[in-house]
């Protein structure tokens, strides 16, 4: 049984309302056909129903236990917007300016029902961009008390792969934060642990990568990585982290014996944390390509309720994927 199929039972055990806001996309109706057939979690679709169930006829689709709101004549709408016009209002925004996002801007909608906690979590991103989902969540959910810094990041569940878990890797940050300080790429890390410790149910051993392995390259950006290291083992001394390090160091035992022999993350590496974002989104998408991997996300880390995105290019099981995650994100109040 892969990952992901693991996270499905552990979803079923404690069902989970989630939103998905961009329900005039195939694709996010045949995942809410599979989460429905599957048990996975409860579907709110945002739309005009009517449309929604056109589309839903057209295809011959099997979705009838997912509920469909419409902001426009929705029982709860004028409360919504009120509520939104309060969070926002020292922001400069006019009360018309409220009602007009809400009621037209689905993602904001969405994530006023995970803010209000008619909903446990939203999921969007097959449509919109990554700045477009995650801009509501940061406004409306923002981060969690316990967290400095909200990151994200893909679980990679790569075939007839030696390393990692298995073959699975937590890559981190892949999605949201450009170029981050030392500091922050602590925080990142810290979230990975515990976002590893959630969905993997396994030990957690970070690799800080760069292009230079325990100061073989002296540099600014090398520098970046190995600050980062000492501020993790000593702001958090339970995480089991090591670098900076080169990739191959990091994963395969062989290479890290010679470049790290005395690092015991080195060889063994099943978290990535990666210098940059640049990094980090190459990577995923070279993993996914060139070895054929399963890539859910990217998943958001440290929002006080999760609300999580998805790459254009991604499939019906890959929204399935992002549910079952988010779902465990939010039976364990972890993000």
């Amino acid at each position: 049984m892969n990952i992901i199929e693991n996270i499905k039972l552990k979803a079923k055990e404690n069902i989970k309302t989630i939103v998905l806001p961009e329900a005039y996309d195939l694709r996010t109706l045949k995942a809410t056909e599979i989460i429905e057939k599957e048990g996975i979690a409860k579907i709110i679709l945002i739309g005009n129903e009517e449309k929604i169930k056109n589309i839903i006829n057209t295809n011959n689709l099997n979705i009838n236990k997912s509920l469909i709101i419409d902001p426009n004549n929705y029982s709860n709408t004028n409360v919504i917007i009120d509520k939104f016009y309060e969070f926002r209002k020292e922001k400069g925004i006019t009360y018309e300016e409220a009602k007009n996002i809400i009621t037209n801007n689905y993602l904001y909608f969405g994530c006023m029902l995970v803010k209000l906690g008619i909903a446990d979590g939203q999921v969007s991103g097959a449509v919109n961009s990554s700045a477009d989902t995650l801009r509501p969540a940061l406004q409306i959910i923002k981060t969690d008390i316990n967290t400095k810094i909200a990151s994200a990041f893909f679980l990679m569940d790569i075939p007839n792969c030696p390393y990692g878990e298995n073959g699975v890797f937590i890559y981190s940050d892949c999605g949201m934060n450009q170029n981050p300080t030392s500091e922050e790429l602590v925080e990142i890390a810290k979230s990975s642990n515990d976002s590893f410790k959630l969905l993997v149910n396994d030990n957690p051993k970070i690799a800080f990568l760069s292009h230079s392995t325990l100061g073989s390259s002296i540099c600014e950006d090398s520098n970046k990585v190995r600050k980062a290291v000492e501020l993790t083992k000593t702001k958090y001394p339970y995480i089991d982290c090591d670098g900076e390090l080169q990739l191959d160091a990091a994963i395969v035992k062989e290479v890290a014996k010679i470049k790290a022999p005395d690092s015991s993350i080195a060889g063994n590496a099943n978290i990535l944390i990666f210098p940059d974002l640049d990094a980090g989104n190459i990577a995923y998408k070279i993993t996914e390509r060139l070895a054929n991997a399963k890539a859910y996300g990217p998943v958001t880390q440290g929002l006080a309720k999760p609300v999580n995105d998805l790459s254009r290019g991604c499939n019906e099981q890959d929204i399935v994927g992002v549910v079952a995650i988010t779902c465990l994100q939010a039976t364990k109040n972890l993000s």
